[in-house]
């Protein structure tokens, strides 16, 4: 991983007395805002409660396996990921694009043929609504992809359900195909994402290849930290409230108060999860989070017995009523160094909140089917319950939120653009650019 320059709070390196801005929280949107300022010569703290970077993009090892918190891609299509990111040094690696569509059979692969070209026969022949359903989401799917993201945001906005069903793609193949597919990407069931949402995501698909970083999701932020100047990033540093300015016109009238003491700057980013912005903001209304339990299990079987020897997505194409699992995928057939020589590590997910015991052995059933290989000598080797995963992005969707609060105060987060690595890159430099104009013009900020 990035030799990352952070130090960790104590009496002997407290965060600095005075700076240009302080960003509050070192996940992606945070350190996107602290990548902008400094380009732009400006003094930055940033200040993370937790003892590493990422927030919610994090990488825990345990017993040699690489525990990404919840199941996560990165697509290196995103534009503000080229921007931001030297795709290079991450060592990107590659999943098949497409999916595993479990059936009562068999499962039936359908992926792009773009890249599969033995797969289109295969996807023709599925039992997954008709050939011109198949067609039409193609079409549908292949049409974003020379769109630029700018109208895809302005189009009129409806569900994502309503949206395929008027691109003329049938119930049958939206029910086995689609929305399991998509409930894993949206975190949510009914298909009522946005639909300027969905063709954003559609058309990052289409553009890139789903990856992980070979030594996992920690990269990223490892990076953006790295490449921050030595001293910027505080560690274990929690920010219990923020005050002034007692005069608009002070050099530095933002207080931020922290367990390691007080600082002062013009301007203060605050990149938390968005329930926490309301403890430091008064009047914010967080918008509602959908949230996610993942299990990483330590497979008995090789990763090419488990999913037709292709690093694949697994979704079950019968109905949620069949289990928990939205999908289910060994992450170590793509990126070898999640697991130690030998073994195979399986991740699989569940829209909601699953913390008991019940369902862990569900959801080992369910991966039984959705793989085709018993799982009973299958080992857990770690979950993840997430509350806040992702923001819903019901329609219609504000893609562009503000980032100004006013009072030296800004908003970065993926609640201000899109519920993605991508939207959280954005926010980070939208509210960065913000603070960057206002300090040209002083009387900018001091409105919403």
């Amino acid at each position: 991983m990035a030799n990352v320059h952070v130090t960790s709070s104590g009496p002997d390196n407290a965060p600095d007395s005075t700076v240009d801005v302080v960003v509050v929280g070192a996940g992606l949107a945070g350190l996107a805002a602290a990548r902008t300022l400094t380009k732009a010569g400006l003094t930055v703290q940033v200040l993370e409660a937790a003892t590493i970077v990422g927030g919610r993009v994090r990488t825990d090892v345990v017993d040699d396996f690489r525990l990404d918190h919840g199941f996560q891609l990165y697509n290196p299509a995103y534009p503000e990921g080229r921007r931001v990111f030297d795709y290079a040094n991450l060592d990107l690696l590659t999943f098949t694009r497409g999916a595993l569509i479990g059936l009562p059979d068999r499962s039936w692969l359908l992926a792009d043929p773009r890249k599969e070209p033995f797969a289109a026969g295969e996807a023709i022949r599925a039992p997954v609504g008709s050939l011109r359903s198949k067609l039409r989401f193609v079409q549908y799917a292949l049409s974003r992809e020379h769109m630029k993201p700018e109208s895809l945001i302005d189009q009129s906005d409806c569900s994502s359900l309503e949206a395929l069903r008027a691109a003329g793609i049938s119930d049958s193949f939206i029910d086995t195909v689609l929305q399991p597919f998509l409930a894993g990407v949206f975190l949510e069931a009914d298909l009522a994402t946005s639909r300027r949402f969905m063709d954003l995501v559609l058309r990052s698909f289409v553009r890139g290849t789903p990856s992980v970083p070979a030594r996992g999701m920690q990269a990223l932020p490892d990076q953006l930290a790295a490449g921050l100047p030595a001293g910027t990033v505080r560690t274990s540093v929690s920010v219990a409230g923020i005050s002034g300015p007692d005069s608009p016109t002070g050099s530095n009238p933002v207080r931020i108060g922290t367990n390691a003491g007080t600082v002062r700057a013009h301007a203060v980013v605050i990149a938390v999860n968005p329930s926490a912005v309301g403890t430091l903001v008064d009047g914010f209304t967080a918008p509602q989070m959908n949230s996610v339990t993942t299990w990483y299990h330590r497979a008995s079987q090789s990763p090419a017995e488990l999913t037709r020897g292709k690093p694949v997505l697994v979704v079950d194409g019968r109905g949620a009523q069949h289990g928990p699992l939205v999908n289910s995928v060994v992450v170590s057939h793509a990126a070898p160094a999640y697991a130690p020589m030998g073994s195979a590590l399986v991740s699989s997910s569940a829209l909601g909140v699953h913390d008991d015991v019940a369902s862990d052995e569900s959801a080992l059933r369910h991966a039984e089917f959705l793989h085709r290989v018993p799982t009973a000598r299958w080992e857990l080797v770690g979950k993840y319950v997430i509350p806040e995963a992702l923001p819903a992005t019901a329609a219609p969707l504000n893609v562009r939120k503000e980032v100004r609060l006013g009072n030296g105060r800004y908003l970065a987060g993926d609640h201000r653009d899109t519920p993605s690595i991508q939207g959280a890159l954005v926010s980070g430099r939208r509210a960065a650019q913000a603070v960057i104009a206002d300090r040209r013009d002083p009387n900018a900020s001091s409105q919403p």
